[in-house]
């Protein structure tokens, strides 16, 4: 089934933050070809979709010279399933050795590393984040060394120093995921390895639940790479890609999350010309949809292993080694 269209009257992204306060930005123009491969086949949906790489991104970006606000965390995850996810990819790492130095990017409160130093005790773990929660985790002893700012701006004076590079989701929301590589790839000694979460547009849910496929809305969302094209540009830059693996990065957001989504959005409509009965009938719809919609997300999580093994994996885990000569 093909995503839905969205509506003229809609903006591409209603969870984007505008221009920061005191500062004046020039209208974001829309673009008509995709910022990836330069196809003009677009698809909009929550945001664009290109139907030649399956590159989806947010159309029109941010205005010149204002950068998005950090990413607001995904819904809430169990902190137990969290912490397995972290630990498998931590012990993904394990066959190509015990790194010396591990860069963590978009570490927020460093839960990462936390979680990924019970698996690689004799490992240094730093932080990097543009939010001043990397200041706290490094107080608190999260990690043992934080950089606050971009990675791109701060590469210089990072070049080949990390034996591992770590993004979980965090190229979804920098202005320019192919700087950000490259970067990485500065930053990276020639053998270290880069490792990425990332959500995967061309799943088999996003074609079935369309505009309501639960990664569409995640906060702060910039883009989507397909695994394909990631590959291919890391393979350009300089890297070898070592291990894929979609099971262990899927999460779940099935039908059950749509039907929240969609019912959200429907209660958050009401209008002033609504009729009581209007009323009365959007208020007994939200008490009662509470038990099926719970019921629903149990369903998405309890098939989330069935899932993860089928086209419908929403996410893939890529490890990716720096070559230690050109090309």
């Amino acid at each position: 089934m093909p995503p839905t269209q969205q509506s003229a009257a809609e903006p591409a992204d209603p969870t984007a933050a505008g221009p920061r306060p005191g500062t004046t930005a020039a209208p974001a123009v829309r673009r008509t070809d995709c910022p990836w491969c330069g196809s003009t086949r677009l698809r909009t949906l929550v945001l664009d979709r290109c139907d030649d790489c399956a590159y989806v991104f947010r159309n029109p970006r941010p205005a010149p010279g204002v950068r998005p606000s950090p990413p607001a965390a995904d819904a809430p995850e169990p902190a137990a399933a969290r912490d397995r996810r972290h630990r498998a990819a931590a012990r993904a790492l394990l066959p190509f050795g015990e790194p010396e130095s591990w860069l963590d990017v978009g570490t927020g409160a460093a839960r990462f590393p936390v979680t990924a130093r019970t698996v690689h005790p004799y490992t240094a773990f730093d932080g990097l984040d543009t939010g001043p929660e990397v200041a706290q985790a490094l107080a608190d002893g999260r990690i043992d060394e934080g950089h606050r700012g971009t990675l791109t701006d701060l590469a210089p004076r990072l070049t080949a120093r990390y034996d591992v590079l770590s993004m979980f989701r965090h190229l979804e929301h920098v202005p320019d995921p192919r700087a950000e590589l490259r970067a990485a790839h500065q930053v990276l000694r020639p053998g270290g390895h880069l490792v990425v979460e990332a959500t995967e547009p061309r799943s088999l849910a996003a074609a079935v639940l369309g505009r309501w496929w639960a990664p569409y809305h995640r906060p702060r969302l910039l883009q989507l790479i397909p695994e394909s094209a990631l590959c291919r540009e890391l393979r350009g830059l300089g890297f070898t890609v070592v291990l894929i693996d979609r099971r262990a990065a899927h999460r779940s957001a099935g039908p059950g999350a749509a039907a929240t989504l969609a019912l959200a959005r429907l209660l958050a409509r009401p209008s002033a010309a609504d009729s009581p009965v209007a009323r009365l009938a959007r208020t007994a719809l939200s008490r009662s949809a509470g038990p099926p919609l719970a019921l629903a997300r149990a369903l998405d999580r309890a098939l989330s292993p069935l899932t993860s093994r089928t086209r419908c994996a929403n996410a893939y885990r890529l490890i990716a080694r720096r070559d230690t000569t050109p090309g």
